[in-house]
């Protein structure tokens, strides 16, 4: 199977923001995500964005710019995404200074994790934690 080794991730996060820019902002100042690539349309409209964190990365673009997947996407609800951190607890620091809704406060769970739960500006609820499932063979 293609995908299951290597430096690349194999699944991709792909979200849809009515103020892509704005998601951007918030992702990369309160979340800690790196800008990797953002391709904007003619009229400022964000056709595509990838950002990273850690070894992993979401892509992201505006809503209403047309193509099957935003028509594909239309109507649909927010979405949850996971994000492996080593430090939850500085992380969830610099969200709550950046003014991150925060929906859980870093607590440990039953199965090991250290995780906290914010919403972003636009609904979509992303979770961060320690845990870090093995997804390469013998796992």
């Amino acid at each position: 199977m293609a995908g299951t080794g290597g430096g690349r991730p194999s699944v991709f996060p792909t979200l849809l923001y009515a103020d892509a820019k704005a998601a951007i902002r918030q992702l990369t100042e309160a979340f800690g995500f790196t800008e990797l690539s953002v391709y904007e349309g003619e009229d400022g409209t964000v056709m595509h964005a990838e950002l990273v964190q850690g070894n992993g990365a979401v892509m992201l673009g505006s809503k209403g710019r047309g193509g099957v997947f935003d028509t594909a996407m239309k109507g649909a609800g927010p979405a949850g995404v996971y994000v492996v951190v080593d430090d939850v607890d500085a992380h969830h620091r610099r969200a709550a200074e950046q003014g991150a809704e925060i929906l859980m406060p870093p607590t440990d769970q039953d199965y090991g994790s250290r995780d906290y739960m914010a919403r972003d500006l636009e609904g979509h609820v992303w979770s961060f934690g320690t845990y870090a499932p093995e997804t390469g063979p013998g796992a």
